[in-house]
């Protein structure tokens, strides 16, 4: 009998966690959108000068939709950055796109945990997809086969998000020494910029820490159904 779940309970320490990421992520925008950087460059011109500061020359920088849906299209070869970003010269703006053109250097420069992401990512959506669906629909028809299959699936799901942190940590670490280097903000700026990325990076962290108590969840309605 698996209606009375109690297991729910292993996860909430990560969600707690995980709104209070995406609390402090929205909050930081909010603050540093409204701080005006004096060097007045916009998203669009900070990504361009890196990418041409750093010889890549078949990257574009597209405007998205939205709001905080900025990311590297490795496919397409394009930063995508939304239209606060991308037009917007606050501090927020000019961390956050030094922060996506991050990735297209890493890119570039075939860095490796960006390069084994990129390669799994395509098995990695459909493991996400089929996990949990598979997992429950082992427990449903007492198939210890489709138990373990759903658990391997979703181990793949946070061995991604583990390699994830390593490069959206370096992009950040490249996109603060970036805008020092280059002038593209003040000494007073920096630490703000830093504030900006280090609240984006803890979404990550959250994520990762919701994963892995899920997975432990899984190892926990695979030990009692054995029982």
């Amino acid at each position: 009998m698996y209606f009375m779940d109690f297991t729910y309970l292993i996860l909430i320490p990560g969600l707690l966690v995980s709104m209070i990421a995406q609390a402090k992520v929205k909050g930081a925008y909010k603050q540093y959108s409204k701080e005006q950087s004096d060097m007045g460059y916009a998203g669009v011109q900070v990504a361009q000068a890196l990418l041409r500061a750093n010889g890549v020359h078949d990257v574009q920088v597209a405007m998205g939709k939205g709001q905080l849906t900025d990311h590297y299209d490795p496919k397409k070869r394009v930063v995508v950055l939304s239209p606060g970003v991308y037009g917007g010269s606050s501090i927020a703006s000019v961390a956050i796109a030094a922060h996506e053109t991050g990735h297209a250097i890493q890119h570039s420069e075939s860095y490796f945990p960006l390069s084994i992401r990129s390669a799994i990512a395509p098995g990695v959506q459909i493991s996400s997809s089929a996990a949990l669906p598979l997992f429950f629909l082992g427990l449903f028809l007492g198939s210890g086969l489709l138990v373990e299959i759903g658990i391997y699936l979703f181990a793949a799901v946070v061995l991604f998000q583990v390699l994830t942190l390593p490069v959206e940590f370096d992009a950040s670490k490249r996109a603060l020494i970036a805008l020092g280097n280059h002038g593209l903000v003040t000494e007073e700026e920096y630490p703000l910029a830093r504030k900006m990325l280090s609240a984006a990076a803890l979404t990550y962290v959250a994520s990762l820490m919701v994963s892995l108590l899920q997975l432990v969840r899984l190892f926990a309605l695979s030990s009692r159904r054995r029982r």
